[in-house]
């Protein structure tokens, strides 16, 4: 059983912000498996799903970003879910707005949901799809910038980036995560 993670933060006051694109892809994913995020237990809400001859898991934490892997651990230990069968996606302010990257390991580079994440599971060594939203700007600062929305010229690029990043989820379901990350970046 595999198990695909956005990161994000639970309440529409956070919908659309650059903070929640890891909610962002889990919702699309929900949408094109006509799977409805209709369980709530280990302090997140998410879908079991068949598809590909593969069942997998859509998660998101609904714990705020900053204690992600307070919902990530309970719920692969209850599946029994290893750590190759992870991919956590998730804002990177050190990419271009719109650009992804796929990483097998790394460390959280300063994101919060990812220090929880890491602490959590006791290892770096986990897939994950960063998504560029770039830095802030002017002396605005990161708590104000992660959490504000995404402009409109920017959110016409995220949206090509969400279904990118939605077709990469995919792809792992069918190919080795090594295999999906060269095709990808």
């Amino acid at each position: 059983m595999k198990l695909i993670v956005g990161l994000g933060n639970p309440g529409p006051q956070y919908d659309r912000t650059r903070h929640n694109i890891g909610f962002e892809v889990i919702d699309e994913l929900a949408k094109r498996f006509h799977t409805p995020l209709n369980q709530t237990k280990f302090k997140g809400l998410y879908a079991l799903v068949n598809n590909y001859g593969e069942k997998f898991i859509l998660l998101k934490p609904l714990t705020y970003m900053n204690l992600s892997g307070e919902s990530i651990r309970p719920l692969m230990d209850y599946y029994n879910i290893s750590i190759e069968d992870l991919v956590v996606i998730f804002d990177d302010m050190d990419l271009p707005v719109g650009k992804i990257r796929l990483r097998q390991k790394g460390s959280a580079g300063g994101h919060n949901g990812i220090k929880s994440t890491i602490a959590h599971l006791g290892t770096q060594n986990f897939n994950r799809i960063r998504i560029g939203i770039n830095r802030p700007e002017n002396g605005m600062s990161v708590p104000d910038y992660v959490l504000g929305k995404f402009r409109k010229d920017e959110w016409e690029v995220i949206q090509t980036t969400i279904q990118k990043s939605a077709d990469a989820c995919e792809e792992w379901l069918k190919k080795p995560f090594l295999e999906v990350m060269n095709n990808y970046n």
